[in-house]
């Protein structure tokens, strides 16, 4: 009796922690082609407004268009069940044993800043349909549902708004803010959607669309190449993250009188560009004297007028971005910021103002999440680093629905957002591997049904 009181409970602490299951998905059944991967990623690359190996692709342009429509043909050949909601997110079902239960997640982004390459986000939508498809193959039922996502908008290049999909699945974009964005042709985000062919008829039936709940998604694990060099630098195959930084962004302004550089005298100057360099010296320090090595400052912009050689500066504009993954601490350094942007403009005798871009919270992955990953990575042999990642990803909003972890896989010299980053068909396939047997951790097994064969 008291045994099975105890496998009671470990079943219920199973489905209500995530605790990694064992199932009996052999990962010697996972076929995965990364070379295949590799093509799909460098044919998805081809929709781009610059030539390859430059990658751009903007949301809700020609080029994106094309890119969603092959990521959906991709889908579908893996025999995965498709929607989109009226944000343009686009998902890829495998179905579970229990239809109406929670779903497990994946998935990344396609959307491309200008001359970026074929790797970053791609990976994690094609190596994720890549991951279901190797399941579906393999005749692995899972318990629940697993979905594959293509995030809209996770670059802010149009309407200079980051994880556009992603916040608005965790509930974090109002109507009012949404509609304060144009691009640069006065486009509104619902018009250019519109247009695209999502015919949400307002922002709020729009946000409405997207919007996710813990009720509906169980877990999300998404694969992203590293976008840093220290797998590569140890050798190590997969990065196993635990933590995921998040920036908070100030737009400082300091305002002089100017003057002519010969007649205005030293002692009389009130020059807004000395203001902002002494600023952007205390932005290095503040970051430093955290001790911390997660936390991370950086003067991004910076803007003087009128930029006449001969005229001293009476206008200085400064972009800053402070990242963390813990949240208090990185906090701190843009209050200790924003309080020396005020001596220093009492000190100098300029005007200033400063105003809060984004402050998004950092992040923990899910403990079960991550000892998913763990375990799968281990089971498949394959070489690990716990680690934490420091740029923006989806995953960061997602951590706010439900349980989240990522899985990194190495890029050639840490490079990315430019044209020759590069991941190679070996560690691309390690990573979906890893990503499969993952989701099948984390969604339970239903039973095996036999699977015909797709090719994508």
């Amino acid at each position: 009796m008291a045994l099975l009181r105890a496998s009671a409970l470990l079943a219920l602490l199973c489905a209500a922690q995530l605790l990694p299951l064992a199932v009996a998905l052999k990962p010697s059944s996972l076929k995965v082609d990364g070379q295949a991967v590799v093509d799909q990623l460098l044919h998805l690359a081809t929709f781009s407004d610059h030539p390859n190996p430059a990658v751009t692709r903007i949301l809700f342009t020609e080029n994106d268009l094309a890119g969603r429509a092959y990521v959906k043909q991709l889908m579908a050949q893996a025999g995965l069940a498709i929607r989109e909601d009226k944000m343009g997110n686009i998902y890829g079902t495998l179905p579970g044993a229990d239809p109406a239960a929670a779903a497990v997640g994946t998935g990344s982004h396609c959307d491309a800043i200008p001359l970026a390459g074929a790797y970053d986000g791609t990976t994690g939508v094609i190596g994720g349909i890549a991951a279901l498809k190797a399941l579906r193959d393999a005749g692995f039922m899972p318990a629940r549902p697993i979905e594959v996502v293509m995030f809209t908008s996770e670059e802010p290049t149009r309407f200079g708004l980051s994880c556009s999909g992603s916040r608005a699945m965790a509930g974090l974009l109002d109507a009012a803010y949404l509609d304060s964005r144009r691009d640069e042709n006065g486009t509104s985000y619902l018009e250019a959607a519109r247009a695209a062919g999502y015919g949400a008829a307002s922002y709020e039936d729009m946000l409405q669309s997207a919007r996710r709940t813990p009720e509906d998604l169980h877990a999300f694990v998404e694969l992203h190449i590293e976008q840093g060099p220290l797998l590569e630098a140890e050798g190590r195959q997969i990065g196993v993250v635990t933590a995921i930084a998040a920036p908070a962004a100030l737009r400082v302004r300091f305002s002089g009188d100017g003057g002519h550089a010969g007649a205005q005298l030293m002692p009389l100057r009130n020059d807004a560009s000395l203001a902002a360099a002494e600023l952007a010296l205390f932005v290095e320090k503040a970051a430093l004297g955290t001790g911390a090595i997660d936390t991370v400052a950086t003067v991004g912009y910076w803007d003087i007028s009128p930029k006449a050689v001969n005229s001293v500066p009476r206008e200085a504009l400064l972009e800053i971005d402070v990242r963390d993954i813990d949240g208090p601490r990185r906090d701190a350094v843009v209050a200790s910021i924003m309080e020396e942007a005020a001596r220093i403009a009492e000190k100098r005798r300029v005007r200033h103002s400063v105003d809060a871009i984004n402050q998004d919270p950092p992040a923990t992955c899910g403990a079960d999440v991550v000892a998913a990953v763990q375990a799968s990575t281990d089971e498949l042999g394959y070489s690990s680093k716990r680690m934490v990642s420091r740029a923006y990803h989806d995953s960061l909003f997602m951590a706010q629905i439900a349980p989240t972890g990522m899985i990194f896989i190495p890029c050639r010299n840490g490079w990315s957002h430019r044209p020759d980053e590069f991941a190679s068909p070996q560690d691309i396939a390690r990573g979906v591997e890893v990503l499969a047997l993952t989701l099948a951790r984390l969604a339970g097994e239903g039973g095996a049904e036999p699977a015909a064969k797709t090719e994508l």
